[in-house]
């Protein structure tokens, strides 16, 4: 394939060409002005961006001009970009990529829940034909706990085990490799019942974890890869808009009238095949990530055709040139290891700030409410008969609250989303405390227990909720992003296993006060953050990089953007300026 002749970048007013640089333009007269029809011709060599919105065409002043297209400066312009950016590819994409993956994770944590009653006499049954004796309570608590909990160990295995596959089969690969475990774990469960071995459920919920482990990884890692900056945030929320319908859908399934009855719970756990078959249906018809197949395959046609795909247009050299130009500056860079990555002193807080982000996603208490929302309302008040319904209330607003915010993120940034959220929970975690601890002595706090758990829900989904799977894709090169992937998914379910195994001890130890532990962890998140997270919205790598430069003490140059010599250089000196060299886990020059 034929290759376009070498193109000026320009920034900061400066040329990067390979050889001298062309002559300045003119600065354009005080009181020109544009006809109303076609744009002035601009002087020769003048590569500056067009502004095409309002009366005519107009150049970009210089230092504006690198920022403008990235930023999308003009609100009928940015509008418009945005628009345009939502190819139909993509969004099948991101649907079917999320609805095999996040959807399953969201589906799981919620479908025991309802059926809990049921399997815990399974196992009860099945213990008494065994061994001639009802199991003891302590005995079947701890193999309850076992069960809910357990999904968080498989859900480790596949975090660790994430980077390998990535790196060999690819992201799409990696996501349709994965329904195996999907379809392996739907089997076990289902039949458990039938096969009278509560043993077969255990271990179908260890391998649904390492379903889940891997899909929370490879399909942020997807997501972040096929979009355009512009969309960047709203993209990655689909992650987690997916895993609060996932949580929904199990507990509309949960109910009495559907599979809520004793003798259809297996079913819950069969329908996780369904999801599975959709994707492997159609995902293999959608294109690998471009920059997987451009920086690690090596494959410019494919990768070409696969961002045709992903943006719907024909010219793609800009979006090519913008990842060659990364390839150049780690092109001696191989796939950094997850040690090699803590020892990076260029990325060391963006490895802090994502190990706090994920640690407080799971800490901060969702998920106990998640795990255990009936036995929450039971002690609100509610009816026994009535609490799957009023828990459809719970899942119903995750996924409010995520479109909410997936339709915001790119107005409002990550930052203010994530620390708002954090500190929404804050307070409705000590007005629930005091609600709980009062609710016998006034007759409508059950009530406002329950609004201050929904609240809670919505507060942790516009931000906290989605955001640190964006932003783990969004603080780190293609090289080091499968490390950074496997530290935040070791983190996040690490956490999840300690949430799910401890919650119960701790809500039995300090009663309604459980939940100022998760008040205090939140605000501890939400300060962090507030001190430390900058904001990554319509930024590139390399703007995010110089964000945190200052405490990574680090200096950050571009040198084939920021540098620029009137004299030709050498084949030799050009390599210097577009390679980054790591060594011992310190950067030499260039980090980008």
């Amino acid at each position: 394939m034929s290759r376009s002749p070498p193109v000026a970048v320009y920034s900061r007013g400066r040329c990067c060409t390979p050889g001298p640089c062309p002559p300045a333009a003119a600065p354009p007269e005080r009181n020109a002005r544009p006809s109303r029809g076609r744009a002035p011709a601009a002087p020769r060599g003048d590569a500056r961006p067009l502004r095409t919105c309002g009366g005519g065409m107009e150049r970009a002043a210089g230092p504006e001009a690198d920022t403008l297209v990235a930023r999308g400066e003009g609100g009928g312009c940015r509008r418009r970009a945005s628009r345009s950016n939502w190819s139909g590819s993509l969004i099948v994409a991101s649907l079917t990529g999320a609805f095999g993956s996040s959807f399953l994770y969201g589906y799981n944590l919620s479908v025991v829940n309802a059926p809990a009653a049921f399997i815990k006499k399974f196992y009860n049954e099945t213990w008494e034909r065994r061994y001639g004796f009802s199991v003891d309570e302590s005995t079947l608590t701890l193999l309850w706990s076992i069960t809910v909990s357990i999904f968080a160990i498989g859900g480790l295995v596949g975090a660790i085990i994430v980077t390998p596959i990535v790196k060999f089969f690819g992201r799409k690969c990696t996501l349709l490799f994965n329904n195996v475990f999907a379809v392996t774990a739907a089997l076990l469960m289902s039949l458990s019942l039938l096969a009278g071995s509560f043993e077969m459920l255990i271990l179908g919920r260890v391998i649904m974890g390492v379903d889940a482990g891997i899909s929370l990884s490879a399909l942020p890692m997807y997501l972040s890869e096929i979009s355009p900056k512009e969309i960047r945030g709203s993209l990655g929320q689909v992650t987690a808009i997916f895993i609060c319908i996932g949580v929904f859908t199990g507990q509309v399934l949960g109910l009495p009238e559907i599979f809520g009855q004793e003798s259809r719970w297996p079913y819950l756990f069969g329908a996780i095949i369904i999801p599975s078959l959709i994707q492997v249906v159609i995902l293999p018809f959608l294109p690998e990530s471009p920059r997987y197949l451009l920086l690690e395959k090596h494959n410019t046609s494919k990768a070409e055709r696969a961002f045709q795909t992903f943006l719907g247009k024909e010219d793609v050299s800009h979006e090519v040139e913008e990842v060659l130009a990364e390839s150049r500056v780690q092109r001696n860079t191989k796939l950094v290891s997850v040690l090699q990555l803590l020892r990076t002193r260029a990325v060391r807080w963006q490895v802090i700030t994502v190990v706090i982000t994920m640690a407080c996603y799971q800490l901060c208490g969702l998920n106990a409410i998640w795990y255990y929302t009936n036995s929450i309302f039971s002690e609100a008040g509610i009816n026994h008969k009535t609490i799957p319904y009023v828990t459809l209330s719970t899942g119903a607003v995750e996924t409010v609250a995520a479109v909410f915010s997936g339709l915001v993120i790119e107005r409002l940034g990550r930052r203010p989303l994530l620390i708002g959220g954090f500190g929404l929970m804050v307070v409705f975690f000590a007005v629930l405390t005091v609600s709980l601890t009062l609710q016998k002595t006034v007759y409508w706090l059950p009530y406002l227990s329950i609004f201050c758990i929904l609240a809670i829900i919505a507060s942790f989904c516009i931000g906290p909720g989605g955001i640190p799977f964006v932003l783990t894709g969004e603080f780190f090169q293609q090289s080091q992003r499968p490390a950074a992937f496997m530290i935040a998914g070791t983190v996040n379910w690490l956490s999840n296993f300690a949430v799910g195994l401890l919650f119960p001890f701790i809500q039995g130890g300090l009663q309604t006060y459980c939940f100022l532990v998760f008040a205090a962890i939140c605000f501890a998140g939400a300060t962090y953050l507030f001190f430390v997270l900058p904001e990554t919205k319509n930024k590139t790598f390399h703007e995010i990089s110089q964000a945190f430069a200052k405490r990574n003490k680090v200096s950050l140059e571009m040198r084939e953007m920021n540098h620029c010599s009137g004299e030709r250089k050498s084949s030799a000196e050009q390599e210097s300026n577009f390679t980054s060299s790591v060594d011992n886990g310190e950067t030499k020059k260039g980090i980008v």
